[in-house]
């Protein structure tokens, strides 16, 4: 399975993504409104288990590895986890490396999973939760039709510290 868009790809995590999966995971600069950055153990555990096969009856996300189609260069990841199989609602979640932020990757890559999950899953509703100190993120989420539903209060613990979310949400147009 491959999604292709205009500058990207968009394909299931595989060996060649590792390296960067592993650095996005531990930095502290890249995790500052995700969680505390991980070890290298954690980040290993984390690349094996959203680096397995996924079918939509999947309980775990499918993660999809970013890459430039000129430069073939690794620029972060993207997934979708259904939370909820009945009502059809899954979460969307992405990382991108620093040198890749600002320039319309992650919308290109949010675009490209959003149209999969609606149309390809039959997904009813996209959710994302973010800090409410990420503004890059929940701005793209807000330029891409994603509505704000609410702010949870001290819901995640970073780096010893709870911090507020946003949760967004975006429902198939009928």
């Amino acid at each position: 399975m491959k999604l292709t868009g205009k500058r990207i790809q968009l394909s299931p995590l595989d060996h060649s993504d590792y390296d960067l999966f592993i650095e996005l995971s531990m930095s502290l600069k890249v995790m500052e409104h995700v969680y505390t950055p991980f070890t290298y153990a954690e980040a290993k555990a984390a690349f094996e288990v959203k680096s397995q096969p996924w079918t939509a009856t999947s309980e775990h996300w499918l993660t999809l590895g970013i890459t430039e189609i000129v430069t073939d260069e690794k620029l972060g990841s993207i997934g979708v986890k259904i939370v909820n199989h009945q009502a059809k609602i899954a979460e969307v979640g992405f990382m991108m490396k620093p040198s890749a932020q600002g320039k319309g990757f992650a919308s290109e890559a949010l675009s490209l999973l959003k149209e999969y999950a609606f149309t390809e899953l039959g997904l009813n509703k996209l959710t994302a939760t973010c800090s409410v100190n990420n503004i890059g993120s929940y701005k793209l989420l807000e330029k891409l039709g994603f509505e704000r539903e609410d702010c949870l209060r001290q819901n995640t613990k970073i780096n010893n510290k709870l911090v507020d979310d946003y949760v967004y949400g975006l429902c198939l147009a009928i």
